[in-house]
């Protein structure tokens, strides 16, 4: 049987340049901001050199507890081992609907902008309903969809989703023989942080009514 504070095998855990000092586990502080625990299980006999190169820790079997508290902009939390994690709580989602069938003057005649007048979904708070537009908060894969109803208008219409002013996919409705017809369409857009998305109608009007018109995001992975 091993003696108390002894591993399977070999020597207690030592701190580099005190030879037989024996290091106990260290506590992460109740205080410690987004504290980030990393077990990290080693083989037995794995020798871990200290930064100062002096001599070896060797570790039988443990795990390495380390705690930081150095959250990035981005989400991330870095370890003083230089391992970053991403937070789980680092959620972006929104879905935005019309819930009226009035047109913005803006719309018409400057900006042609398709605007929504409701959020169902908004975590993060990162799509501005003023607006309309959507602004990423990180890096990362980006999945949007969009749903632009056209009711009692023979005009064909054409929507396109814009990234940073510049269209990137486009959806068309227009069959003139059905009252309620939409524009539909989805995509995965990799984005830059504080990249923006947000719909233009390119061709045609919804005048008449364009209740029900949705338009949803959500990030899918950081990277």
């Amino acid at each position: 049987m091993p003696a108390p504070g002894r591993g399977p095998r070999g020597p207690p855990l030592t701190m580099p340049g005190r030879r037989g000092a024996r290091r106990e586990p260290a506590a992460c502080g109740s205080g410690l901001g987004a504290a980030l625990a990393l077990l990290l299980l080693l083989p037995a006999g794995c020798p871990v050199r200290a930064q100062n190169d002096t001599e070896p820790i060797v570790l039988e079997g443990k795990c390495l507890v380390v705690c930081d508290s150095s959250p990035s902009a981005d989400g991330a939390v870095t370890s003083s081992l230089g391992i970053s994690v991403r937070s789980g709580s680092a959620k972006v989602a929104f879905s935005a609907t019309r819930s009226t069938n009035h047109e913005p003057s803006e719309m018409s005649n400057r900006t042609m902008t398709i605007y929504f007048d409701q959020v169902l979904v908004n975590i993060g708070n990162h799509f501005d309903l003023a607006s309309s537009i959507f602004v990423a908060p990180r890096k990362g894969i980006y999945s949007f969809s969009f749903h632009v109803v056209k009711v009692y208008n023979r005009q064909t219409i054409q929507v396109s989703l814009m990234q940073n002013g510049y269209p990137v996919i486009s959806a068309f409705a227009g069959d003139q023989d059905v009252t309620r017809e939409a524009a539909s369409n989805g995509v995965l857009l990799l984005m830059e942080r504080e990249d923006k998305v947000h719909l233009k109608l390119e061709r045609g009007n919804l005048m008449g009514g364009w209740k029900y018109s949705t338009f949803s995001g959500f990030l899918v992975f950081p990277l």
